[in-house]
């Protein structure tokens, strides 16, 4: 099954068809400063403020220890900026991450795999529009220039008080996710996502 008929399944799964008596649900919405790093880009890439939101669903384990898989939507991308193009690339992402969750008194960390499906992608500013055109304004849909998988891994700690979750993570992208081939093949840019995301969310269940 292709990956990206797989993820919208197990979001389903995740959290509609679990039903353990100790699970705890939530919800949680935040703030992205995201960027798309990596070689061969020739432009200068600076973080942009996006947003994400979702929901999670808490696995108790063993004493302090769960697994926490969610379902995110998070708004992604970068800014490009060169001496002929200034542009700005948003990627919309479902994702999945699913991950040890360990909570001592009000602190927790938590670290784990993300699995991330790429739903549309736009790019607006000053780019190249074709070789007879040269740069100029543009606004425009990009699907075709990015890979529909990501995997990640992520990182983080926060603080509950009481049904009151406040967090930060960190996730960094394995696999180059850019989809457009360089006449020169071997400095084809390779891209990839790196997200800083603080967020507050609400969790229900004892």
């Amino acid at each position: 099954m292709k990956l990206t008929r797989l993820l919208p399944l197990l979001s389903v799964l995740l959290l509609a068809g679990i039903s353990q008596a100790q699970a705890q649900f939530g919800i949680k919405a935040g703030i992205n400063q995201a960027v798309l790093d990596g070689q061969n880009i020739n432009m200068d890439t600076d973080y942009k403020t996006t947003y994400h939101v979702g929901a999670f669903v808490r696995l108790p384990v063993l004493g302090p220890l769960s697994i926490q898989p969610e379902v995110l939507y998070s708004l992604q991308g970068s800014e490009f900026k060169s001496a002929v193009s200034n542009y700005d690339t948003k990627l919309h992402y479902l994702n999945i991450p699913v991950l040890a969750h360990v909570k001592v008194g009000p602190v927790y960390v938590e670290g784990g795999p993300q699995f991330g499906v790429l739903l549309g992608a736009r790019e607006n500013g000053t780019l190249r529009i074709s070789a007879a055109d040269g740069y100029g304004p543009v606004n425009r849909g990009a699907d075709n220039n990015y890979k529909k998988g990501d995997f990640a891994l992520a990182a983080g700690a926060g603080l509950e008080l009481g049904s009151l979750i406040l967090g930060v993570r960190y996730t960094a992208g394995l696999n180059n996710i850019n989809d457009v081939a360089d006449l020169n093949g071997a400095n084809d840019p390779r891209l990839k996502n790196r997200v800083v995301q603080a967020s507050v969310g609400i969790k229900f269940g004892k």
